[in-house]
């Protein structure tokens, strides 16, 4: 038997949509951090991983706001945001498997593709930190694509689950 979100129990829905909110919250949340942190620049998540180039910006008394990341600091990062991202898109996914509305190509491209950008999202801030600095075009690239998955496989979701009564072909 084939599963649709709309076809499921209210009770069921409403508990899908709750999961679904504390993760767009989650997300959310750690979107304003990363503003926080970085103000959506590439000089900001250069700086946030690279420290801050002392010699352009700095008198000599200054003290540097950011520090390059150590490669403690640079591990725990990647293994708690790889775990928690595969954690986040296999809910989110288990989920929007069983929407009606987005099927074929789109549908196996925003179940699949959050995977690569989580490895290529926190393998490319190893790269900018360590090889070249302009790899953070990269990371950026590839967190958006990410976070845009995420939103539009969420979405669909709700909307499916919420307002969605009847299939389109019936």
């Amino acid at each position: 038997m084939s599963y649709k979100l709309f076809e499921l129990d209210k009770t069921l829905k409403n508990f899908l949509i709750a999961i679904l909110f504390v993760l767009t919250t989650g997300l959310g949340a750690g979107l304003i951090y990363l503003n926080y942190t970085t103000d959506y620049t590439p000089k900001g998540t250069i700086e946030r991983f690279n420290g801050t180039n002392i010699e352009q910006e700095m008198d000599d008394f200054d003290i540097p706001e950011n520090y390059p990341k150590p490669i403690s600091e640079m591990l725990i990062t990647t293994h708690n945001h790889i775990l928690g991202f595969s954690f986040i898109f296999f809910i989110t996914g288990m989920i929007f498997y069983f929407n009606s509305i987005i099927n074929g190509f789109w549908k196996a491209f925003l179940l699949i593709e959050p995977t690569i950008s989580i490895v290529i999202t926190f393998g490319s801030i190893w790269l900018m930190r360590f090889v070249h600095e302009d790899l953070v075009y990269l990371t950026i690239l590839s967190s958006a694509i990410l976070y845009l998955s995420f939103f539009i496989m969420a979405g669909v979701s709700v909307y499916e689950l919420k307002f969605k009564k009847e299939s389109i072909s019936e």
